[in-house]
């Protein structure tokens, strides 16, 4: 165990985050209003090191078991989007799965990703849709991060995440969504009511780690 301060500062909507639980190499707080835990900044990693991290995963677009995975978010976005919609896939990785499984229902998709595909001019276009999967858990600043892609998002335009929720201290002890190194934020339910209520966004909680947020219209 390590010697940790009781209270943190929550990266996402700024309230007191208190102790939460610690392990050998970190420790971890919960927010007291939007339920999310975070890792605070000095037990972050470099960013040589993080993308060291990212360089061993092995995410392929033409894996059948990957993209099974990624129809969690897939199936019930495309069902809510228009024909020949424009969207963003930001954090997308080296390998652009989502991306290619979009434009197969002919959607067109650019990609953004800090590492493997930096576009940043795509932050300053609008979108039909923002897609982030598996990214915002490694968020050092997620309220930035998430209000910058609402902001690219056109009115009636949907951001699609995915990330799994932190339920209760009890089940995180033994999580091994924690175990990844570049894992710093752990979002609840309560985290994107949050940011519903922020954005005055129309929420939709589906299945255990996929949410869309609709931007009202105009």
């Amino acid at each position: 165990m390590i010697e940790t301060p009781a209270y943190s500062r929550c990266p996402l909507c700024q309230a007191t985050a208190a102790w939460f639980y610690s392990d050998e190499k970190r420790p971890y707080y919960q927010c007291n209003d939007c339920l999310m835990v975070h890792v605070p900044a000095q037990w972050h990693m470099s960013p040589a090191a993080e993308r060291a991290e990212y360089d061993r995963h092995e995410n392929h677009p033409d894996d059948a078991g990957y993209r099974r995975f990624l129809s969690r978010l897939a199936e019930p976005l495309l069902e809510r989007l228009p024909a020949a919609s424009q969207g963003l896939d930001f954090g997308c990785g080296p390998g652009p799965a989502l991306a290619c499984m979009l434009r197969e229902h002919g959607h067109d998709v650019a990609l953004h990703d800090l590492y493997y595909h930096p576009n940043p001019q795509a932050l300053s276009q609008r979108w039909g849709f923002v897609t982030a999967t598996e990214v915002v858990e490694h968020l050092a600043q997620p309220l930035l991060v998430l209000d910058q892609l609402w902001s690219c998002l056109l009115p009636g335009g949907w951001l699609g995440l995915m990330t799994k929720r932190v339920r209760d201290q009890e089940s995180f002890k033994n999580w091994h969504y924690k175990s990844d190194p570049t894992h710093i934020c752990y979002f609840s339910e309560q985290s994107f009511i949050w940011l519903a209520q922020r954005w005055d966004a129309e929420l939709e909680v589906i299945g255990a780690d996929v949410v869309l947020l609709r931007k009202a219209q105009d």
